[in-house]
């Protein structure tokens, strides 16, 4: 039985979707053959069952039947219900068979994604190396790493590519959550998780650091003691002398090193 235009709008002034999404309709996971509100709450309940080796990512492509959530009706994936004739969702993709509506997050289809973005296609470039969208910010102004999007989170280990959370690009080129670099460097930790290299413009922190090097004097035993260095920043070694409190990189100025054994001369 078809739904009124009262029914209708009413259901669409209710609560209906997920926390993830607005939709009147659900999904059948094609790998479990359950029905889910959408492919986030298929994994949140996989990963409670641990069964992380079924966790859909582009699972669109193999999605065919929803279920309205008006008439309960399962049919094939389109934005009117073939029964009631609701709108499913104000927003529909046929390739991702994705539904959502809110449409304030101006969703778009990237093609060479292969899914759905939010925040409107012309604030985004696709970056074919880095293999995902960026802000058009970023356009020529960002380190390119091959697939950096599609990766792990080095802190959460969510998966990057299709996250839900903002991400942002490092100066080294690798990605991060934004929550997750925010929660990093609340601890003081300023470096890549993955490459180690300074996320940000640290020179006045290392002039802060040559101060107090200098006012903090070694012992005579120490104080002619000379060690190997590698400095994560620019990747130079070379011989400095020791102290305490950190070695500068004599390249780039930089404290972000780490001792190593010194290079084996030839012979």
């Amino acid at each position: 039985m078809e739904a009124s235009a009262k029914e209708r709008l009413d259901f669409g002034k209710m609560g209906h979707g997920c926390e993830h999404y607005r939709r009147r309709c659900k999904i059948r996971a094609p790998c479990c053959n359950e029905v889910f509100p959408c492919r986030h709450c298929h994994n949140e309940a996989a990963v409670r069952r641990n069964e992380q080796s079924f966790l859909m990512r582009l699972w669109g492509f193999l999605c065919f039947q929803v279920i309205c959530s008006v008439c309960d009706t399962e049919q094939q994936a389109s934005q009117i219900c073939a029964n009631c004739g609701v709108n499913m969702g104000e927003y529909f993709c046929d390739v991702c068979v994705f539904y959502d509506d809110d449409t304030t997050k101006e969703q778009f289809h990237c093609k060479e994604c292969g899914i759905c973005r939010i925040g409107g296609r012309e604030n985004f470039f696709h970056c074919q190396r880095c293999g995902s969208c960026y802000s058009i910010n970023l356009r020529d102004n960002h380190s390119c790493v091959e697939n950096s999007m599609r990766h792990h989170c080095p802190i959460c280990f969510e998966y990057l590519f299709d996250s839900l959370k903002d991400t942002t690009v490092l100066k080294c080129g690798h990605t991060i959550h934004l929550e997750c670099l925010t929660e990093m460097t609340s601890r003081n930790q300023y470096s890549c998780p993955i490459c180690s290299k300074s996320v940000f413009d640290m020179s006045k922190a290392w002039k802060r650091f040559d101060e107090e090097v200098e006012a903090t004097v070694m012992p005579d035993f120490y104080r002619h003691k000379k060690v190997w260095i590698l400095c994560n920043d620019c990747n130079d070694t070379t011989e400095v002398l020791y102290h305490i409190l950190g070695h500068k990189c004599i390249h780039c100025q930089s404290y972000n090193t780490r001792t190593i054994a010194p290079p084996v001369l030839p012979q």
